[in-house]
């Protein structure tokens, strides 16, 4: 069986075990990672490639050659950094095969829906949701992609939100704005121009970085 060539990109604590059990299996292993601390210890591992760099900006994955490895592994906390990785890899790069982490389980679908290979539901992970009362605590996470220009923002509905009750067809969005998906309860929706927003929804918004703040406020009127 000839050596695969696999990319970890992101990563903590599990990221040094999963080098070295890949390594193991006589796998060619290189990891992206960000924080300068984790990259000096996985330095110190014989045979590893490792790479300093934002693993979510898609020149750090072109410098790193990404198109030439067969799988890529993205390990980063949250879950839309994980999604816009894995995105970048295989249909921006032609990477055949992506991994990826899950925080929260209801999210797997959309994983799946996007085309990541496999999805891997991480325990020992605790997502504590708080009553959204600013624009801050709305924006559950915001994740910059195709360095900066490219903004997916994560948007809770509040009751008080205008957009209660109206079909997406009716929401007066920013050109260059899109809502990609709903997370509502445990259903992944994909919406279309008649989908009605409801309190509680999650909506995950896709937006140029200069249309965001615009696009926010006509979801949360602030």
């Amino acid at each position: 069986m000839r050596k695969r060539n696999i990319m970890i990109i992101g990563g903590g604590t599990q990221t040094k075990s999963l080098a070295e059990s890949l390594l193991l299996k006589n796998n060619n292993v290189t990891v992206i990672c960000n924080d300068d601390s984790l990259c000096n210890r996985l330095a110190e591992i014989n045979g590893l490639d490792v790479i300093a760099g934002d693993g979510r900006q898609t020149s750090v994955l072109e410098d790193a050659d990404i198109n030439r490895f067969d799988i890529a592994i993205t390990m980063y906390e949250h879950d839309a950094d994980n999604l816009v990785v894995c995105e970048l890899a295989k249909k921006v790069f032609g990477v055949g095969k992506t991994i990826s982490l899950v925080s929260d389980v209801k999210r797997k679908p959309l994983f799946d829906a996007m085309g990541v290979d496999s999805v891997i539901c991480a325990i020992d992970m605790v997502s504590a949701t708080l009553e959204q009362q600013t624009v801050s605590d709305q924006l559950n996470r915001i994740v910059p992609t195709a360095d900066g220009r490219v903004r997916i923002s994560e948007i809770v509905v509040t009751d008080n939100s205008s957009i209660v009750g109206r079909t997406l067809a009716e929401i007066d969005l920013p050109s260059q704005t899109i809502i990609g998906c709903i997370i509502r309860g445990e259903d992944i929706i994909i919406p279309f121009g008649a989908t009605v927003i409801l309190a509680g929804d999650n909506l995950l918004l896709i937006t140029s970085a200069e249309k965001e703040q615009a696009a926010i406020k006509v979801i949360t009127g602030k």
